[in-house]
């Protein structure tokens, strides 16, 4: 992904970055004959007084073997502006834009060449590092942490901190939603596949995940009949004051994973909690079912927290969440970051395909017959993993609406073709109907629509939608139950094509 990255700086300096491995033309082709291993060739001018390299171009060497050190690490930081990791990059960068500028080119047109090529090099990764550390979305994924922080601080650090105890009780569920939310509206930054960009979201998002896991676990233990009295055998007393331990390990792991703890450490909290499992596990409970069923629970709980305790770090390893094969920057980034390369991502992507297939199908030949394929796909996509990941979750759900989609077309098409009207039927109830069959014409519109808003066809199929819920608002029903009942549908099925034609040009992506 780096790579693409330095592709995209070739409109920056006319040529692609390539790490400071490309040659330059000094003179004619007789005086390339003899040149010096490194990324500029050797000048030696028929008269020139240097017999190997110019001293000028070594430095530039130097120079360019320092841009290829740094490139990547510019290309992959997720940070801001005030972090200590911008502050280094950027001060590298700029002190090696004092050496290019220091180099003497004797005005001879090939050192000015290779001087003016360096130094476009390394503006580029400076503009590059900016412009991801303050890029909109960046921005966004910030506000989004912070608000997430401040809900965790108020809800569990600080009365933690202030010695109440958190039990079941005390995380509300009001408060698992709102982190919910959050998370839900960083999954929809859009990261336009930036690296930089996919990775601060990534890191934020893994975190605020684990937490909302973390809670709801925590509300889930309330159904337990935990604690047992200490008279029930000689051992709970211990796992009691083990459970009491880990309700405080809790807290500490929330304040960890959102960054509101300034002295402890993942690595710190995860020795003290394997200690624990340590001591549970030469604990003698043979004698007795129930204890060793509570035994269990609390090794459940802390092996719970200790799964999330590697977020620590910068969010390389991205096997948690995308566990569809050998990821991460290590492997060039492309995959890193990447939910489109998840499992559980591939098999809804298969579904969608064979959904695309089928409305094909049905808006071309106007076929039926494909009810009980997609009520199929439909189970399956029930059946997807999404591993507690927002962006696993709304792809599934976006997959489910096309299915419904495209089935509720189905199912309106093989309804009109079977309506057979009375003579006595309401003149309201007619109208009702007339109105479905222009939404049948315009839900096919929609269905194969695969433009963006700005596009006029967008918003004439946008006005005439809204033109049918204003034509049912109009219809009096005059007390006829039916009428009202089919309005009411009739409405629902409007509200919900809008809905698909909005979601279809939302431009979200994994």
């Amino acid at each position: 992904m780096c790579a693409n990255v330095f592709g995209a700086l070739k409109s920056l300096f006319r040529k692609p970055f390539d790490g400071g491995k490309r040659t330059m033309d000094h003179g004619s082709q007789q005086q390339q004959t003899q040149q010096m291993p490194g990324p500029f060739a050797g000048y030696a001018g028929p008269q020139g007084p240097y017999p190997g390299q110019h001293p000028a171009l070594l430095r530039l060497d130097e120079v360019q073997r320092e841009i290829a050190s740094l490139g990547p690490q510019v290309c992959s930081y997720s940070g801001l502006q005030n972090d200590r990791e911008y502050k280094r990059l950027e001060r590298e960068l700029t002190r090696l834009l004092l050496e290019v500028d220091k180099v003497e080119t004797e005005g001879r047109p090939e050192l000015q060449q290779a001087r003016k090529r360096a130094a476009g090099e390394v503006e580029g990764l400076l503009r590059y590092l900016e412009g991801n550390a303050t890029h909109p979305s960046r921005l966004a994924i910030e506000e989004l942490t912070q608000e997430a922080q401040n809900l965790l601080n108020e809800g569990v650090v600080e009365p933690f901190r202030q010695g109440q105890a958190q039990d079941a009780f005390e995380i509300s569920e009001e408060l698992v939603e709102a982190v919910q939310d959050v998370a839900m509206r960083l999954a929809q930054v859009k990261t336009g596949g930036s690296v930089p960009l996919r990775k601060a979201r990534y890191k934020a998002l893994t975190r605020v995940c684990a937490v909302q896991e973390i809670l709801e676990g925590r509300v889930r233990t309330h159904t337990l009949a935990l604690p047992l009295s200490d008279d029930t055998h000689e051992a709970v007393q211990r796992i009691n004051q083990v459970m009491a331990q880990v309700s405080g390990a809790r807290c500490q792991e929330v304040a960890l994973l959102m960054g509101l703890s300034g002295r402890d450490s993942c690595a710190h909290l995860a020795r003290i909690l394997t200690e624990l499992l340590v001591e549970l596990d030469a604990l003698d409970v043979s004698s007795n079912a129930a204890v060793r069923n509570y035994r269990k629970q609390v090794v459940e709980e802390i092996n719970g927290l200790l799964k999330h305790l590697d977020l620590e770090g910068e969010g390389e390893d991205t096997r948690r969440w995308m566990h569809g094969g050998r990821q991460g920057w290590m492997h060039g980034g492309r995959q890193g970051y990447d939910l489109a390369q998840n499992d559980s991502i591939r098999e809804i992507e298969v579904i969608r395909g064979r959904v695309s297939v089928l409305r094909e199908e049905v808006l071309r030949h106007g076929a039926a017959g494909h009810g009980t394929e997609l009520q199929g796909l439909l189970t399956h996509l029930d059946q997807v993993d999404t591993g507690r990941n927002p962006c696993i979750r709304e792809a599934r759900r976006r997959a489910v609406l096309e299915v419904q989609a495209l089935i509720t077309f189905l199912d309106l098409w093989e309804a009109l073709g079977r309506r057979n009207p009375g003579p006595d039927e309401a003149p309201s109830h007619a109208a009702v109907w007339r109105v479905l069959a222009s939404l049948c014409d315009l839900q096919a519109q929609v269905l194969g629509f695969d433009g963006k808003r700005a596009d006029k066809s967008y918003m004439v199929l946008e006005e005439l939608l809204t033109k049918q819920l204003l034509a049912l608002d109009a219809v009096d029903p005059q007390g006829d139950q039916g009428t009202k009942t089919a309005r009411k549908q009739a409405v629902k099925h409007a509200q919900n094509i809008l809905s698909y034609l909005d979601m279809k040009t939302d431009e979200w992506e994994y």
